[in-house]
């Protein structure tokens, strides 16, 4: 029997979803397509199908935005996921990949130290001293498998590559092929290839993309959630997910707790209260869904393990405070001053000030 895996890919996940809208999608689907562009807008935002299944949405937000990411990758331009940290790009990505190519695996993630090779091919040199270049000691990318494939190939904080190594994909999205000259052969990327590459916009040490690459991606913005209740919908879902992967011996996280996480993320994010009359100072961290998120989580793991299992005001404190506190000097003073004056006035928030004051000290 094969042990359970901490975090199954999406295909793996959802894979009843999957086979559902698959059996259940009667229009026109791209060349190596799964599921029409359709089915994949509704495994994306969620449904009912005709016979009752229900489908879960995977992400929360504009329709529209969906649509056009998804219209893109049926044509032959890449697209580009873009937004601040916590907008779900990866997660929208890993999801476009799991219902259009059955396979969300093809991945590069882009760092300040990712070489050309890792986007195009590589060698195994022990073979290449050898035996000298031969396809047995070609050591394909995930980019390279996607095109032989014509698969959905996924490349993470495409902004963190540099400049000279991001270039290396011109060819491969304009030509739609991958020349390997040591082979004197190239490869031609199968229908059904593409890229989606996400970058956030606010991140520091970035490598600006060049004019000639930025016209080979459309790009998608990913907002923040526009409404209170939209972001606590996303938040109480994934808590809920991850509170059962990781087998979390406590109850689900109170809606109330839930609400005043995002509360606390929203008004220090937007540099107000949420009635508008109070300003409040904005620290340095971004305070992205995806925090809030870790936030509940990691207070559902104190009340499971150090408390009675029910999530209270002290079990998130903590995970608040370290969000908020970035930089121990201006954030520390710009947290304290929300307790104070708002946090403290706040009607039913005083076991949620009490524990801040304590962790604060």
């Amino acid at each position: 029997m094969t042990s359970p895996v901490l975090r199954p890919h999406a295909e793996q996940e959802y894979a009843g979803e999957l086979a559902a809208l698959a059996a259940a999608d009667d229009r026109a689907k791209p060349p190596s397509w799964c599921l029409s562009p359709w089915a994949v807008v509704t495994y994306l935002l969620g449904g009912k199908l005709d016979d009752g299944t229900e489908i879960s949405p995977k992400y929360v937000g504009p329709r529209r935005l969906i649509e056009v990411a998804v219209a893109t990758l049926a044509t032959d331009r890449a697209l580009l996921l873009l937004g601040v940290p916590g907008t779900a790009k990866t997660w929208v990505s890993e999801h476009l990949a799991a219902a259009i190519s059955g396979d969300s695996t093809l991945l590069v993630q882009g760092t300040a130290g990712t070489s050309e090779e890792q986007i195009r091919y590589g060698w195994n040199y022990a073979r290449l001293i050898a035996e000298g270049p031969s396809d047995q000691a070609l050591v394909e990318s995930p980019v390279l498998r996607a095109m032989r494939d014509g698969k959905v190939a996924r490349l993470e904080e495409l902004t963190r590559i540099p400049a000279d190594v991001q270039d290396s994909l011109i060819t491969i999205l304009s030509e739609k092929t991958l020349p390997i000259p040591e082979l004197g052969a190239e490869v031609q990327a199968r229908p059904g290839f593409t890229l989606v590459a996400t970058a956030n916009n606010r991140d520091k040490g970035v490598n600006e993309l060049s004019s000639a690459l930025r016209r080979r991606f459309n790009t998608v913005v990913l907002p923040l959630p526009d409404t209170a209740e939209a972001e606590v919908d996303i938040v109480r879902r994934r808590v809920g997910q991850l509170g059962a992967a990781l087998s979390l011996p406590a109850e689900a996280a109170d809606l109330a707790e839930i609400r005043r996480v995002v509360t606390v993320f929203r008004e220090l994010r937007a540099g107000r209260t949420e009635d508008g009359r109070t300003a409040v100072k904005t620290p340095s961290g971004t305070l992205s869904t995806a925090e809030a998120i870790s936030v509940l989580t990691g207070g559902l793991a104190l009340a499971a393990h150090f408390g009675d299992g029910v999530l209270r005001a002290q079990d998130v404190a903590a995970g608040i405070h370290g969000a908020v506190v970035k930089d121990p000097v201006a954030d520390s003073a710009i947290w304290s001053e929300y307790l104070e004056t708002v946090v403290r006035e706040r009607e039913g928030w005083a076991d949620f000030y009490r524990a801040g004051q304590e962790i604060a000290g």
